[in-house]
């Protein structure tokens, strides 16, 4: 069978390779400790759980329109309005099946064959693929700890070129869980549509970012009323703040012009997002859900000292310690290996699951590794102290 080049260029995500490991080991009896996957330990917040129980009383579950549900379009605004002081209208708001699909959606409304388009190394890996699939010119644009491993916005200027679209930033960010400063974001969009060209903004993380000196959550970018902040495509999700990874269920934020654009593709892509998901997460909106994640935003900050302080005590350090999201983005060329090497050996030895920088780029990507604090305190404590036993062997 004749495979298209398409997904022959398509690099494997080495998360999900060093989860299938993992797996192996775990059905050998092995307890392996698994930091290498983005997902919360704590699941859905219960209200949600007892939605969707009540859902499958045998009521039938049709499709949705192709945008989803106009009540959770609108509960969606209110959220943004009311935690990321963003007016944005119902309208404006798609609904999708998870994150990725909304990336999908954006990628076919926004990028042609040979459009070039700037992201930052490191970054999260499917981004980069999914601009390629649609057959852009990806520029990665590396990235350090000066910036807190985020594009800045005279690196953009700097990059940009005849046959150049769009950016894609992340913020907070996967791998590293740092932020762009406010500021330097909006400048960027601003920059960017000065060139019209298109900014996506992804927030999947922006509601697990640390409160700023008033006490508030981060200002989405949607809330700066500039040109090029109102003309960013932003996506945001369900799987991350809300704990909902398994029920796909995303959604973004678009300019009014693009509305139209997403619903055709969503329609002909996957008719609509789940409905019994969608329907159940209304309850996330609720004020017994909201006091639930915040809960558990303080648990990640908690989880993210004792991670941070426990890789310094076995000699790995992390050069900028991350304030959102639930990642850290740590160097191990102290240790002598590469990378992949280290995460192949610390499962094999330890049996602590992490991701080797080459996921995320090419830029540094034989001496980092990113570790997720999403397990539970036992596990992470459990997770140093045998890691320190294997740095001190690799010594």
């Amino acid at each position: 069978m004749r495979i298209s080049r398409r997904a022959e260029r398509v690099a494997p995500f080495y998360a999900m390779e060093f989860a299938k490991k993992a797996a192996a080991l775990q059905r050998q009896g092995h307890h392996v400790i698994t930091l290498n996957i983005g997902e919360p330990d704590f699941g859905a917040p219960p209200a949600f759980l007892d939605a969707a129980r009540e859902l499958t009383d045998g009521r039938p579950l049709a499709y949705t329109g192709a945008l989803g549900l106009p009540e959770l379009r609108a509960a969606i605004a209110d959220f943004y309005q009311h935690h990321f002081r963003a007016q944005v209208t119902p309208d404006r708001i798609a609904v999708t099946s998870g994150a990725s699909a909304a990336l999908l959606l954006a990628c076919a409304a926004l990028v042609d064959p040979g459009d070039g388009v700037i992201i930052g190394d490191p970054s999260y890996p499917c981004n980069r693929q999914f601009a390629e699939s649609f057959g852009a010119q990806v520029t990665l644009v590396p990235t350090t700890a000066d910036t807190r491993f985020q594009l800045t916005p005279r690196a953009v200027a700097d990059h940009w070129t005849a046959t150049t679209r769009g950016v894609v930033v992340a913020t907070p960010s996967n791998p590293t869980g740092t932020s762009m400063p406010y500021d330097d974001l909006v400048a960027m969009c601003d920059l960017v549509a000065e060139r019209d060209g298109w900014a996506i903004v992804d927030e999947i993380y922006l509601g697990l970012s640390d409160p700023g000196p008033d006490g508030h959550p981060p200002r989405s970018v949607l809330a700066d009323p500039g040109p090029g902040a109102s003309n960013a495509v932003v996506i945001n999700s369900f799987s991350k703040y809300f704990g909902l990874t398994g029920w796909r269920l995303g959604w973004c934020i678009v300019p009014p012009d693009l509305v139209d654009v997403l619903e055709r593709l969503a329609q002909n892509y996957y008719v609509c997002p789940s409905t019994p998901a969608q329907l159940a997460a209304l309850s996330c909106f609720t004020p017994e859900s909201l006091a639930v994640t915040e809960q558990r935003r303080i648990e990640f900050a908690n989880r993210r000292e004792l991670v941070v302080e426990g890789l310094a005590s076995i000699g790995l350090d992390v050069p900028v310690v991350p304030d959102g999201a639930f990642y850290v983005y740590l160097d191990v060329s102290s240790t002598g290996l590469t990378s992949a090497e280290f995460c192949d050996r610390a499962l094999q030895e330890a049996h602590v699951a992490l991701t080797p920088g080459k996921d995320f780029g090419v830029h540094g990507a034989d001496r980092y590794v990113r570790l997720s604090y999403a397990a539970s305190t036992a596990e992470l404590t459990e997770a140093i102290d045998r890691l320190g036993t294997f740095v001190a062997s690799t010594r």
